[in-house]
């Protein structure tokens, strides 16, 4: 069993598995018009992917975080050999979206495996939520907020316990 992670606006949460926020506005790995759901392999990376959009971290609060569960068997990665050298920068968003349509176009799995543009070492999960078998994911929310008091510092290093920025 794989497990992945979402982190939606709470007042979102009954249309979090829709994938019509991305078939609406596109994204790294699908164009307009295609839908997908993106989740993350660690509730941190998550985070992470939610953080690089919002304006502050408090706005952490506002979110909600599912815990979704997809049997390995429907799991796929995405060839390394097919994604340019340069697949993290915008310039080659019209190659990531490409992959992505053709994965979601052909229905050969319910999640692919992608590297993330943020933690090179770490994976997101695309879903097609119009794949035969994606009534086989179990989605869970999780009570709490994907980060409570969140620690990350606005715009500067935050302060070693001595008062002085190691960074």
């Amino acid at each position: 069993m794989v497990t992945a992670w979402r982190i939606v606006k709470r007042k979102h949460a009954k249309s979090a598995f829709s994938g019509e926020d991305a078939r609406l506005f596109g994204g790294r790995w699908n164009s307009p018009g295609v839908p997908l759901i993106y989740t993350a392999e660690s509730q941190s990376l998550a985070t992470l992917e939610m953080l690089v959009h919002l304006d502050a971290p408090e706005l952490l609060e506002k979110y909600i975080l599912f815990k979704v569960a997809i049997e390995a068997s429907l799991v796929i990665d995405v060839d390394p050999a097919e994604l340019p050298k340069n697949w993290k920068a915008r310039s080659s968003t019209s190659t990531c979206r490409a992959l992505g349509d053709k994965w979601a176009g052909a229905r050969v799995s319910v999640a692919l495996r992608v590297p993330s543009a943020i933690v090179l070492s770490e994976h997101n999960f695309l879903i097609d939520p119009l794949h035969p078998d994606f009534s086989r994911i179990v989605r869970t929310p999780v009570e709490d907020t994907p980060a409570r008091k969140p620690s990350l510092p606005a715009g500067r290093p935050a302060p070693h316990a001595s008062g002085k920025n190691l960074l």
